[in-house]
Protein backbone atom coordinates (compact mmCIF):
# COMPACT_ATOMS: atom_id res chain seq x y z
CA UNK A 1 0.00 0.00 0.00
CA UNK A 2 1.00 3.47 -0.78
CA UNK A 3 0.13 6.94 0.53
CA UNK A 4 -0.53 9.79 -2.17
CA UNK A 5 -0.75 12.16 1.24
CA UNK A 6 1.50 11.02 4.04
CA UNK A 7 1.91 14.40 5.97
CA UNK A 8 -1.32 14.46 6.23
CA UNK A 9 -1.45 11.58 8.09
CA UNK A 10 1.48 11.88 9.89
CA UNK A 11 0.00 15.03 11.14
CA UNK A 12 -3.45 13.58 12.74
CA UNK A 13 -1.44 10.39 13.60
CA UNK A 14 0.53 12.81 16.01
CA UNK A 15 -2.44 14.53 17.45
CA UNK A 16 -4.03 11.27 17.92
CA UNK A 17 -0.78 10.06 19.75
CA UNK A 18 -1.11 13.18 21.95
CA UNK A 19 -4.88 12.61 22.43
CA UNK A 20 -4.39 8.95 24.09
CA UNK A 21 -1.58 9.96 25.87
CA UNK A 22 -3.80 12.91 27.60
CA UNK A 23 -6.64 10.25 28.60
CA UNK A 24 -4.18 7.65 29.86
CA UNK A 25 -2.41 10.87 31.72
CA UNK A 26 -6.20 11.59 33.36
CA UNK A 27 -6.97 8.04 34.34
CA UNK A 28 -3.81 7.91 35.96
CA UNK A 29 -4.52 11.41 38.11
CA UNK A 30 -7.67 9.83 38.86
CA UNK A 31 -6.59 6.56 40.23
CA UNK A 32 -3.97 8.93 42.35
CA UNK A 33 -6.94 10.69 44.03
CA UNK A 34 -9.09 7.90 45.07
CA UNK A 35 -6.05 6.61 46.30
CA UNK A 36 -5.70 9.36 48.99
CA UNK A 37 -9.25 9.11 50.21
CA UNK A 38 -8.32 7.10 53.11
CA UNK A 39 -11.55 5.65 54.90
CA UNK A 40 -11.69 3.19 51.37
CA UNK A 41 -15.27 1.20 53.06
CA UNK A 42 -16.78 4.24 52.84
CA UNK A 43 -15.50 4.83 49.44
CA UNK A 44 -17.02 1.77 48.63
CA UNK A 45 -19.98 2.73 50.16
CA UNK A 46 -20.74 6.08 48.52
CA UNK A 47 -19.52 5.58 45.13
CA UNK A 48 -20.95 4.11 42.63
CA UNK A 49 -19.59 0.87 40.96
CA UNK A 50 -17.59 2.06 37.47
CA UNK A 51 -18.12 -0.60 34.70
CA UNK A 52 -13.93 -1.39 35.19
CA UNK A 53 -12.09 -2.17 32.41
CA UNK A 54 -15.32 -1.88 29.98
CA UNK A 55 -15.48 1.82 31.28
CA UNK A 56 -11.89 2.49 28.64
CA UNK A 57 -13.64 0.54 25.45
CA UNK A 58 -16.03 3.10 23.94
CA UNK A 59 -12.62 5.58 24.56
CA UNK A 60 -10.78 2.23 22.99
CA UNK A 61 -12.42 2.08 19.87
CA UNK A 62 -12.90 6.44 19.59
CA UNK A 63 -8.78 6.33 19.38
CA UNK A 64 -9.60 3.42 16.94
CA UNK A 65 -11.62 5.27 14.56
CA UNK A 66 -9.59 8.41 14.81
CA UNK A 67 -6.36 6.21 13.81
CA UNK A 68 -8.44 5.02 10.45
CA UNK A 69 -9.25 8.63 9.78
CA UNK A 70 -6.07 10.13 9.92
CA UNK A 71 -5.09 6.69 7.75
CA UNK A 72 -7.33 8.10 5.10
CA UNK A 73 -6.64 11.38 5.41
CA UNK A 74 -2.83 9.97 3.95
CA UNK A 75 -5.38 8.76 0.69
CA UNK A 76 -3.82 5.20 1.16
CA UNK A 77 -3.93 3.85 -2.65
CA UNK A 78 -3.14 0.23 -3.71
CA UNK A 79 -1.07 -1.45 -6.45
CA UNK A 80 -3.15 -2.22 -9.28
CA UNK A 81 -2.53 -3.86 -12.65
CA UNK A 82 -4.15 -1.81 -15.35
CA UNK A 83 -4.27 -2.15 -19.28
CA UNK A 84 -2.29 0.16 -21.16
CA UNK A 85 -1.68 1.07 -25.08
CA UNK A 86 1.56 0.71 -26.10
CA UNK A 87 1.04 2.32 -29.97
CA UNK A 88 3.50 4.74 -30.39
CA UNK A 89 4.73 7.67 -32.50
CA UNK A 90 7.31 10.06 -32.37
CA UNK A 91 7.25 13.32 -34.13
CA UNK A 92 11.09 14.15 -34.91
CA UNK A 93 11.81 17.98 -35.84
CA UNK A 94 14.70 19.63 -37.47
CA UNK A 95 15.62 22.54 -35.55
CA UNK A 96 18.74 23.88 -37.71
CA UNK A 97 19.80 27.42 -38.68
CA UNK A 98 18.22 26.90 -42.41
CA UNK A 99 14.52 26.01 -41.14
CA UNK A 100 14.29 30.21 -40.19
CA UNK A 101 13.68 30.56 -44.11
CA UNK A 102 11.18 32.12 -45.57
CA UNK A 103 10.49 30.39 -48.80
CA UNK A 104 7.54 29.30 -46.62
CA UNK A 105 4.99 31.35 -45.51
CA UNK A 106 5.77 32.84 -42.83
CA UNK A 107 9.29 30.57 -42.32
CA UNK A 108 9.80 26.74 -42.05
CA UNK A 109 10.15 26.27 -38.78
CA UNK A 110 6.98 28.25 -37.75
CA UNK A 111 4.97 26.25 -40.22
CA UNK A 112 6.93 22.81 -39.51
CA UNK A 113 6.08 23.25 -35.46
CA UNK A 114 2.00 24.40 -36.92
CA UNK A 115 1.79 20.96 -38.70
CA UNK A 116 3.41 18.77 -36.13
CA UNK A 117 0.96 20.44 -33.20
CA UNK A 118 -1.59 19.72 -35.59
CA UNK A 119 -0.71 16.20 -35.98
CA UNK A 120 -0.61 15.65 -32.89
CA UNK A 121 -3.58 17.34 -31.54
CA UNK A 122 -5.18 14.92 -34.45
CA UNK A 123 -4.24 11.95 -33.13
CA UNK A 124 -6.39 9.43 -31.57
CA UNK A 125 -6.58 9.41 -27.59
CA UNK A 126 -4.73 5.97 -27.35
CA UNK A 127 -1.87 6.84 -29.20
CA UNK A 128 1.52 7.54 -26.97
CA UNK A 129 3.42 10.37 -28.60
CA UNK A 130 7.04 11.60 -28.35
CA UNK A 131 9.22 14.52 -29.43
CA UNK A 132 12.56 14.39 -30.65
CA UNK A 133 14.42 17.59 -31.65
CA UNK A 134 18.05 17.23 -33.71
CA UNK A 135 20.68 19.76 -35.26
CA UNK A 136 24.13 18.65 -35.42
CA UNK A 137 22.98 16.34 -31.90
CA UNK A 138 19.55 14.78 -31.63
CA UNK A 139 17.42 14.53 -28.37
CA UNK A 140 14.46 13.46 -26.83
CA UNK A 141 12.20 16.24 -25.18
CA UNK A 142 9.14 14.38 -24.37
CA UNK A 143 9.08 11.01 -23.98
CA UNK A 144 6.02 9.04 -25.36
CA UNK A 145 2.80 9.30 -23.12
CA UNK A 146 -0.39 10.01 -23.82
CA UNK A 147 -0.67 13.53 -22.60
CA UNK A 148 -0.87 14.96 -26.52
CA UNK A 149 -0.86 19.06 -24.84
CA UNK A 150 1.89 18.24 -23.21
CA UNK A 151 4.01 17.26 -26.35
CA UNK A 152 2.29 19.87 -28.19
CA UNK A 153 3.91 22.37 -25.37
CA UNK A 154 6.66 21.32 -25.64
CA UNK A 155 6.87 21.83 -30.08
CA UNK A 156 5.80 25.69 -29.04
CA UNK A 157 9.57 25.73 -27.00
CA UNK A 158 12.04 24.38 -29.86
CA UNK A 159 14.68 26.69 -29.83
CA UNK A 160 16.89 26.97 -33.35
CA UNK A 161 20.96 25.18 -33.06
CA UNK A 162 23.20 24.66 -35.37
CA UNK A 163 23.85 21.74 -37.91
CA UNK A 164 21.50 18.77 -39.34
CA UNK A 165 21.48 15.39 -38.26
CA UNK A 166 18.95 13.80 -39.58
CA UNK A 167 20.13 10.37 -39.41
CA UNK A 168 20.79 11.12 -35.06
CA UNK A 169 17.36 12.73 -35.44
CA UNK A 170 15.98 9.18 -36.72
CA UNK A 171 18.32 6.98 -33.92
CA UNK A 172 16.90 9.23 -31.04
CA UNK A 173 13.67 8.63 -31.84
CA UNK A 174 14.39 4.82 -32.06
CA UNK A 175 15.50 4.88 -29.21
CA UNK A 176 12.62 6.61 -27.60
CA UNK A 177 10.21 3.61 -28.89
CA UNK A 178 12.68 0.97 -27.64
CA UNK A 179 12.50 2.30 -24.17
CA UNK A 180 8.81 2.90 -24.18
CA UNK A 181 7.95 0.25 -21.45
CA UNK A 182 10.29 -2.47 -19.58
CA UNK A 183 9.15 -4.98 -22.54
CA UNK A 184 9.96 -3.04 -25.25
CA UNK A 185 13.07 -4.05 -27.02
CA UNK A 186 11.97 -8.04 -26.47
CA UNK A 187 8.66 -7.46 -27.67
CA UNK A 188 8.49 -3.89 -29.59
CA UNK A 189 5.55 -1.79 -29.57
CA UNK A 190 3.74 -0.96 -32.69
CA UNK A 191 5.61 2.49 -33.63
CA UNK A 192 5.98 5.02 -36.87
CA UNK A 193 8.31 8.07 -36.72
CA UNK A 194 7.49 11.45 -38.48
CA UNK A 195 9.84 13.49 -39.27
CA UNK A 196 9.48 17.14 -39.87
CA UNK A 197 12.80 18.72 -42.08
CA UNK A 198 14.37 20.59 -45.31
CA UNK A 199 16.28 16.96 -45.74
CA UNK A 200 19.62 18.23 -46.02
CA UNK A 201 21.82 16.56 -43.96
CA UNK A 202 25.31 17.85 -42.68
CA UNK A 203 26.02 16.43 -39.61
CA UNK A 204 25.66 12.87 -37.78
CA UNK A 205 25.69 9.19 -39.21
CA UNK A 206 24.67 9.14 -42.76
CA UNK A 207 20.72 8.51 -43.46
CA UNK A 208 21.13 5.40 -45.24
CA UNK A 209 22.52 4.03 -41.42
CA UNK A 210 19.51 5.27 -39.78
CA UNK A 211 17.44 3.85 -42.93
CA UNK A 212 18.89 0.08 -41.85
CA UNK A 213 18.17 0.34 -38.41
CA UNK A 214 14.70 1.58 -38.81
CA UNK A 215 14.12 -0.97 -41.54
CA UNK A 216 15.42 -3.47 -39.24
CA UNK A 217 13.04 -2.41 -36.18
CA UNK A 218 10.25 -2.68 -38.35
CA UNK A 219 9.29 1.37 -37.77
CA UNK A 220 8.58 3.17 -40.66
CA UNK A 221 9.94 6.85 -40.56
CA UNK A 222 7.13 9.34 -42.99
CA UNK A 223 9.01 12.61 -43.80
CA UNK A 224 7.77 16.31 -44.82
CA UNK A 225 9.67 18.25 -46.70
CA UNK A 226 9.96 21.93 -45.78
CA UNK A 227 11.30 24.82 -48.20
CA UNK A 228 11.65 25.43 -51.58
CA UNK A 229 15.33 25.70 -51.88
CA UNK A 230 14.66 29.73 -53.00
CA UNK A 231 16.03 31.28 -49.97
CA UNK A 232 19.11 32.79 -47.94
CA UNK A 233 19.61 32.50 -44.19
CA UNK A 234 21.99 34.41 -42.28
CA UNK A 235 24.82 32.23 -40.30
CA UNK A 236 27.17 34.21 -38.18
CA UNK A 237 26.33 37.31 -40.15
CA UNK A 238 26.97 35.41 -43.37
CA UNK A 239 24.05 34.98 -45.82
CA UNK A 240 23.97 31.08 -46.70
CA UNK A 241 21.68 29.40 -49.07
CA UNK A 242 19.35 27.06 -47.57
CA UNK A 243 19.15 24.21 -49.56
CA UNK A 244 17.00 21.32 -49.13
CA UNK A 245 17.12 18.30 -50.19
CA UNK A 246 13.46 16.63 -51.01
CA UNK A 247 15.27 13.33 -52.69
CA UNK A 248 16.89 12.29 -48.92
CA UNK A 249 13.43 12.16 -47.36
CA UNK A 250 11.82 10.66 -49.80
CA UNK A 251 14.22 7.87 -50.02
CA UNK A 252 13.99 7.92 -46.55
CA UNK A 253 10.36 7.73 -46.36
CA UNK A 254 10.36 4.70 -49.16
CA UNK A 255 12.89 2.69 -48.03
CA UNK A 256 11.53 2.54 -44.74
CA UNK A 257 7.72 2.13 -45.36
CA UNK A 258 6.36 5.35 -44.46
CA UNK A 259 5.21 8.10 -46.73
CA UNK A 260 6.54 11.42 -47.82
CA UNK A 261 4.84 14.84 -48.02
CA UNK A 262 5.35 18.00 -49.27
CA UNK A 263 4.37 20.66 -46.43
CA UNK A 264 1.65 21.95 -47.94
CA UNK A 265 0.27 18.26 -47.86
CA UNK A 266 0.43 17.73 -44.25
CA UNK A 267 -3.14 16.78 -43.60
CA UNK A 268 -2.80 14.19 -45.71
CA UNK A 269 -0.89 12.36 -42.29
CA UNK A 270 -3.61 10.58 -40.73
CA UNK A 271 -1.94 8.00 -43.27
CA UNK A 272 0.95 7.92 -40.81
CA UNK A 273 -1.40 6.45 -37.55
CA UNK A 274 -4.45 4.46 -39.85
CA UNK A 275 -1.87 1.89 -40.30
CA UNK A 276 -0.22 1.39 -36.93
CA UNK A 277 -2.52 -1.09 -35.03
CA UNK A 278 -3.02 -1.48 -31.16
CA UNK A 279 -1.05 -3.21 -28.81
CA UNK A 280 -2.21 -3.42 -25.36
CA UNK A 281 0.83 -3.98 -22.07
CA UNK A 282 0.36 -3.27 -18.55
CA UNK A 283 1.50 -0.97 -15.96
CA UNK A 284 0.62 -0.64 -12.13
CA UNK A 285 -1.34 2.51 -11.23
CA UNK A 286 -1.70 3.07 -7.09
CA UNK A 287 -5.63 3.61 -7.03
CA UNK A 288 -7.27 5.35 -3.73
CA UNK A 289 -9.04 2.66 -1.51
CA UNK A 290 -10.37 5.58 0.96
CA UNK A 291 -13.91 4.86 0.99
CA UNK A 292 -13.01 1.64 2.77
CA UNK A 293 -11.28 3.27 5.45
CA UNK A 294 -13.69 5.93 5.80
CA UNK A 295 -16.65 2.99 6.23
CA UNK A 296 -14.29 1.11 9.22
CA UNK A 297 -14.07 4.25 10.83
CA UNK A 298 -17.83 4.50 10.81
CA UNK A 299 -18.24 0.67 12.05
CA UNK A 300 -15.95 1.84 14.65
CA UNK A 301 -17.68 4.86 15.51
CA UNK A 302 -21.16 2.94 15.85
CA UNK A 303 -19.57 0.28 18.49
CA UNK A 304 -18.18 3.37 20.11
CA UNK A 305 -21.17 4.90 20.77
CA UNK A 306 -23.30 1.38 21.31
CA UNK A 307 -20.20 0.72 23.78
CA UNK A 308 -20.61 4.02 25.91
CA UNK A 309 -24.28 3.70 26.05
CA UNK A 310 -23.67 0.01 27.53
CA UNK A 311 -21.55 0.43 30.02
CA UNK A 312 -20.95 4.38 30.88
CA UNK A 313 -23.63 6.67 32.02
CA UNK A 314 -21.64 9.45 29.24
CA UNK A 315 -20.63 9.16 25.92
CA UNK A 316 -16.57 9.43 26.50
Amino acid sequence: MNFLAPGWMLAALAMLAALIAGYVWVQLRRRSDTARFTNLALLDRVAPRRPGWRRHVSAGLVFAMLGVLAVALGRPAMPVEVPRERATIIVAIDVSPSMVANDIDPDRITAAKKAAVDFVESLPDRFNVGLVSFSATAGVVASPSQDHQAVADSVHNLQISPGTAIGEGVFASLQSIQSFDDDAEEDPPPAAVVLLSDGENTSGRPISSAVRAAADAEVPVSTIAFGTGAALVEINGEPVEANIDKEALERLASDTGGHFYEAESGAELSDVYDDIGSSLGSEIEYQENLIWWVRAAALLGVAAVAAALAWSPRLP
